[in-house]
C-alpha cells in the first residue's frame, strides 16, 4: 500500500484528472463532507462486498476516511482481494479540511 497526500490529490483534481476515490467512512460522515469519492464503508469491504469496485481492480484506487486509519485497513483488505494499485490518503479528511477547508 502506498500513501498519497492531500496536496497531491488536490493538485490532480484541480488539473481535471479523473480519480477513483473511495470514501470508506459511514454514510453520515460522507454526508457531512466529501471530496467526491464513491461511498463504500469499511464494513462492506471487510465483509468482502466489493463488487462495485471490481471493474477498477487494476487501476489506481485512492481510499480515504476521517483520519487515515480505516482507509489503511481498507487498502490492506483490497490488496488481499487482488487490487493492484491501492493508495491511502494520509491524514484523511481531518488533514484535508485543515489544509483546504470545506
Amino acid at each position: 500500500m502506498i500513501t498519497i497526500t492531500s496536496e497531491e490529490i488536490k493538485a490532480r483534481l484541480d488539473a481535471g484528472e479523473k480519480l477513483h476515490l473511495v470514501d470508506v467512512r459511514e454514510p453520515n460522515e460522507n454526508a457531512e463532507f466529501n471530496i467526491g469519492g464513491a461511498l463504500v464503508p469499511l464494513g462492506k469491504i471487510l465483509s468482502m462486498q466489493v463488487d462495485d469496485l471490481e471493474e477498477i481492480k487494476n487501476e489506481e484506487l485512492i481510499c480515504y476516511c476521517r483520519s487515515g486509519q480505516r482507509s489503511m485497513q481498507a487498502c490492506m483488505m483490497l490488496e488481499s482481494f487482488g487490487f493492484t494499485n491501492v493508495k491511502n490518503l494520509a491524514g484523511g479528511m481531518l488533514y484535508w479540511k485543515d489544509k483546504f477547508g470545506e
